[in-house]
């Protein structure tokens, strides 16, 4: 008698431990049902990815010590090809110092400054010379010219954070794509100002946090957690609104230039592009009325850091200190002076000074110039070293430039601009704010 098995072969098991295959049917949605799972993985991977990547960020120009001006257009003839070039890099010599609002000068003087002429672009013939040519003039001979006179002799600004903010098509954005107002500003050649820039790259993370409502945030807190990821003591916001008349046609751009966690408006100004091709030239253009704007800004002493950025921790622990002063308990019981019938005589003890009578502590922002360590040291030391001071630290360094320190004063601060004045220093103070040089 021949029997037959519902095991399949190769297998010995019982058929209560093996389970049932499933049909056709079932095996086309577990199918579709695991591709789907998958693709929901893969998908939102990419989504969270998509957030941060894509074709944005543009680094901007390095600034070194030269000052260099780009995009020098020049068109002369000569008598040879040689001499047209010859002649054309003086024109472009002498418009790149006007271009940088240098006093007027001989060519032969410009030329002294001139260290490097950069080739762009050129096109020589035999008695004509085209070219684009950049200009770079020796920081050490020509800042004294330039740079410098606009904010005042030797003035720098506390390192700014720039958020270039732009309206087009109905869209504000900042690092979201690379924007030509991006661009322009990082091209933008920032040298020859007394403003220190610093211009973000606008890729990665950076476009999660400088985004165009970051400008409208009053939080102390947050605005200073923002500037310490970049070393900046406050904030400048230059918007720009681009508005089409035509398809092909003109670009009417609205400049505004704003500064501070208040996002406080300074000055604004209209400029006109003939068509998309000449609007690079018109952004160019307007950065440089913008950088006008804050230079005289920074002239009028607006543009110091806001202390309430910096005065958050100082604040809590003045409020601290006072809660302190009224929670200590008072001292024993004082007997009165001379002689009592009631016992041996007790000498009469003076009564501590109480927390009225004190000098008030208060914290004081100190800017100094700090061209070197060594004279951030000096400042350092000069203001420890003053009378009533109890603390002082810096909150930003800028090599070259201007650095902030805070300071905690016993009297306030006109008992520091004393001590330092009594030390040497020339100091000048506005808006609770010590500037101090020597």
């Amino acid at each position: 008698m021949t029997t037959t098995s519902s095991q399949r072969p190769g297998f010995s098991l019982g058929r209560s431990f093996i389970g049932r295959r499933p049909g056709p049917a079932a095996q086309l949605w577990l199918t579709l049902g695991g591709a789907l799972a998958l693709g929901l993985v893969v998908v939102g991977g990419s989504r969270l990815i998509a957030q941060v990547e894509g074709d944005r960020g543009i680094a901007p120009l390095a600034n070194t010590d030269d000052i260099q001006v780009t995009g020098i257009e020049v068109d002369v003839t000569g008598k040879s090809g040689e001499e047209a070039r010859h002649e054309g890099w003086k024109i472009a010599q002498k418009k790149a110092w006007e271009k940088l609002g240098g006093p007027e000068m001989g060519i032969e003087q410009i030329d002294a400054m001139v260290s490097a002429v950069v080739i762009e672009n050129e096109q020589i013939g035999p008695r004509r010379y085209k070219a684009r040519l950049g200009v770079i003039f020796d920081k050490a001979k020509a800042s004294q010219f330039v740079g410098r006179t606009a904010g005042g002799v030797g003035s720098r600004s506390a390192p700014l954070l720039v958020i270039p903010v732009l309206y087009s098509g109905g869209v504000r954005q900042v690092f979201e794509v690379q924007s030509p107002w991006q661009r322009a500003w990082a091209n933008f050649q920032a040298a020859a100002s007394p403003i220190d820039y610093v211009r973000p790259v606008g890729a990665g993370g950076e476009s999660l946090i400088l985004t165009a409502g970051q400008a409208g945030r009053r939080s102390r807190i947050w605005w200073r957690t923002v500037l310490n990821q970049f070393d900046a003591a406050d904030v400048l916001v230059p918007v720009a609104r681009l508005e089409r008349q035509w398809p092909g046609g003109p670009v009417r751009g609205t400049f505004t230039a704003r500064y501070g966690p208040d996002n406080t408006f300074l000055e604004s100004f209209t400029l006109t592009a003939d068509n998309d091709e000449k609007l690079p030239a018109m952004l160019e253009q307007a950065i440089i009325k913008i950088d006008g704007i804050y230079r005289r800004a920074l002239m009028e002493g607006r543009l110091t850091p806001d202390p309430t950025i910096l005065s958050g921790q100082a604040a809590f622990d003045s409020a601290l200190e006072a809660l302190r002063q009224k929670l200590m308990p008072l001292g024993p019981a004082v007997s009165p002076s001379g002689p009592t019938n009631e016992g041996p005589s007790v000498p009469t003890t003076t009564p501590p000074p109480s927390a009225s009578d004190a000098p008030s502590v208060a914290t004081v922002n100190v800017q100094f110039a700090s061209p070197d360590a060594a004279a951030i040291d000096s400042a350092l030391a000069a203001v420890r070293g003053a009378p009533g001071v109890q603390g002082a630290a810096t909150t930003s360094l800028a090599i070259g430039g201007t650095s902030v320190m805070r300071v905690t004063v016993a009297g306030g601060i006109d008992a520091l601009a004393a001590a330092l004045r009594s030390q040497g220093w020339q100091v000048s103070s506005g808006g609770g704010v010590l500037r101090i040089s020597r």
